[in-house]
């Protein structure tokens, strides 16, 4: 016989907020207000809120401490609401959203969101729910997209992207990489060396003998070497 699972209290709710890296349009403190106000109309009490900062919307549910927090927090306060500000908050995934759904519905909880695109039960609701998850799906694909074409453009100008590689160096206006000669040389010696055949253990463990050391002062890793003379 399944195990009967025990419907929380519909007026006590569990807030989530999520707020990415690459897309800031709503941040947590509007997210926030935009909770309370919900709860406030409806006469919910929050019970406790949680945050995921940094978190992609695409990301799994176990790289994502805030919601399993959030979902955890649904059977300790006997709340019958996960609620966040906009069902992209919850993710840009339609598989990850209904797995979110579905363990709420375990801890015998709904889904809901404070702008109202979660509301109805029946075939309409679940229509518009299902809408708004493939846009923001969408959305998710197009912010990606638009991504990789900056850094494309960047990389055609020779503008720096994140951390500067070994062998360069970055030049007056503090945008731009030029080689630096010494780190070139060394790059140059890796790669002749795996040119005579060595292997990238022998080429580590012979730059280490010639006392070839890395930016930071410590001898070469098999992965730089393997970076290095790629």
């Amino acid at each position: 016989m399944a195990k009967r699972i025990k419907t929380g209290d519909p007026k006590v709710a569990v807030g989530y907020v999520r707020v990415s890296t690459d897309e800031q349009s709503l941040g947590p403190e509007a997210q926030r207000a935009a909770i309370e106000k919900w709860a406030q109309s409806r006469g919910v009490r929050v019970a406790a809120v949680f945050e995921d900062h940094g978190i992609s919307g695409g990301a799994s549910l176990e790289k994502r401490p805030g919601l399993l927090a959030a979902l955890a927090a649904l059977r300790e306060n006997g709340a019958g609401l996960l609620v966040a500000a906009k069902r992209d908050r919850i993710a840009r995934d339609t598989v990850i959203v209904a797995m979110v759904e579905q363990a709420a519905v375990r801890a015998g909880a709904t889904v809901t969101t404070a702008d109202g695109a979660s509301d109805g039960a029946g075939p309409e609701g679940q229509l518009m729910r299902g809408i708004v998850d493939v846009f923001a799906a969408y959305e998710r694909g197009v912010i990606k997209s638009r991504t990789r074409a900056a850094l494309a453009v960047k990389r055609t100008r020779g503008e720096r992207i994140g951390g500067i590689p070994y062998g360069y160096e970055l030049t007056a206006d503090g945008v731009h990489l030029a080689e630096n000669a010494a780190e070139q040389a060394v790059i140059g010696q890796i790669r002749g060396l795996r040119a005579a055949g060595l292997s990238l253990r022998a080429v580590t463990a012979e730059c280490e003998r010639r006392g070839m050391v890395s930016r930071v002062g410590r001898p070469f890793s098999l992965t730089q070497i393997a970076r290095l003379a790629a």
